[in-house]
């Protein structure tokens, strides 16, 4: 308690680069702060609301007030500066914003991050194609972009015929966000599906910095789809895990269940494994004729880019 007090003290009275921190993307840092500060109101965390207020959420000097730092200091933060905080006084800022545990890991992970590597499109060892290749059920491996790097022949089924895309299409954000075919898989769900992809490509982008590879896809799905910049500007970020997706197939709606895991020791890789439902079970939203079409000729081959 004592060396976090005294760490967040040093923090308060030596603004710039007096006390450095190694790593940290300080542009991407900023506006991860700015935008956490601008959705907290001044009720959520207990100050009175004095007058009206011109712009929305706190001001600077409220947040480094509770974070107990230097409001110089926050306002370097914000402004992008290379100057980093210590961990002591990256969580009393997640503490401040009232982070939640998705928010507070990324947090830390910006201040933490270092220098980006130049992006490079990813590997996928042979034991992980071998493994995509003998499932019997629709799965993909994609990389720290969103690149599909391995599919097997139930993915480009059910999903969209990877094989037939060119190498820069193949991408599920370019697929999800600009291919027509995607909202009628999705239908009414699209929104809620591709907003929650954002904003994990979201957490990706950030810890890639100003890196030419991710700046170059975010525009052309900006420029391609419309709802793309209300969900940036919420700078919301989200990490992969598990759930339900409603697809609309030709024989109707068929609920499936997916899980996203990383598979081998390189952080980058995601292999994604969609389980078909089974009929025999209640509580699902599903056509047997369109269960029996969606899980046939599966079995037996695997691609890679």
């Amino acid at each position: 308690m004592l060396d976090s007090a005294a760490d967040r003290m040093k923090d308060r009275h030596e603004p710039g680069t007096a006390r450095s921190y190694p790593g940290g993307v300080p542009e991407q840092l900023g506006e991860f702060l700015r935008s956490r500060r601008e959705r907290l109101s001044p009720e959520a965390v207990g100050l009175p609301l004095r007058r009206r207020r011109r712009t929305p959420g706190l001001r600077r000097e409220e947040v480094a007030e509770l974070a107990g730092i230097g409001v110089d200091w926050y306002i370097r933060l914000e402004q992008g500066r290379p100057v980093h905080p210590s961990p002591q006084t990256v969580d009393a800022l997640a503490g401040a914003l009232r982070l939640d545990d998705t928010d507070r890991r990324h947090l830390r992970a910006l201040a933490d991050a270092g220098t980006p590597p130049a992006f490079h499109r990813e590997t996928v060892p042979d034991g992980l194609k071998m493994l995509v290749e003998t499932l019997d059920r629709p799965a993909y491996v994609t990389g720290r972009r969103w690149d599909v790097l391995v599919w097997n022949a139930a993915a480009a089924e059910l999903v969209t015929d990877f094989d037939a895309a060119p190498v820069e299409d193949r991408n599920i954000l370019v697929y999800l966000l600009l291919d027509p075919a995607a909202r009628s898989l999705f239908g009414a769900g699209w929104a809620e599906v591709a907003r929650h992809a954002v904003a994990q490509f979201r957490a990706a982008h950030d810890l890639a910095g100003p890196d030419p590879a991710f700046t170059a896809l975010s525009e052309r799905l900006r420029t391609g789809c419309p709802e793309l910049a209300g969900w940036w500007d919420e700078h919301r970020v989200a990490v992969a895990g598990s759930g339900r997706k409603v697809l609309h197939l030709p024989g109707g709606p068929v609920a499936y269940e997916y899980v996203t895991l990383r598979p081998t020791d390189d952080p980058a890789l995601r292999l994604t494994v969609f389980s078909p439902p089974d009929a025999s079970q209640p509580g699902r939203t599903i056509l047997a004729s369109s269960a029996d079409d969606a899980s046939c000729g599966w079995a037996g081959s695997t691609r890679t880019v």
